[in-house]
């Protein structure tokens, strides 16, 4: 492992834009080194940027990942911070699944409305 990055090394390695990396920067989610103008990252910043990007893909508000990712320094540490994100966990999945169940009926209702329509354009005559 590097001892320091460059934010072109973190783009290319994640494939996001320096932008977004910048953005998280901006957010307080990773802090890097600056020498001048240029940003180094060390390999704690690598780690929180991967945990960043997992983060928004399971579908985490930047809050959230800002709250787990900070518990990993602060007390009780590692094991609070697997308790937290094992309840945000639970949360996302009843958010998910009470999601399917919306698309479920909206799937249901979609499909009888388009039996409606086909049984009133054959009434009419009318083919599809």
């Amino acid at each position: 492992m590097k001892a320091a990055y460059s934010i072109s090394d973190l783009a290319a390695e994640f494939d996001v834009t320096t932008r977004t990396i910048r953005f998280y920067e901006d957010q307080g989610l990773i802090a890097p080194l600056r020498q001048g103008t240029r940003r180094l990252f060390r390999p704690r910043d690598r780690t929180r940027l991967k945990l960043i990007l997992r983060g928004k893909r399971l579908g985490f508000s930047l809050a959230e990942i800002l709250e787990i990712v900070d518990m990993y320094d602060a007390a009780p540490g590692e094991s609070g911070q697997l308790r937290l994100l094992m309840s945000k966990i639970s949360d996302r999945r009843a958010y998910l699944r009470q999601q399917l169940q919306d698309i479920e009926a909206t799937w249901s209702d979609l499909d009888a409305v388009e039996a409606r329509c086909v049984k009133r354009m054959s009434a009419l005559g009318e083919s599809i």
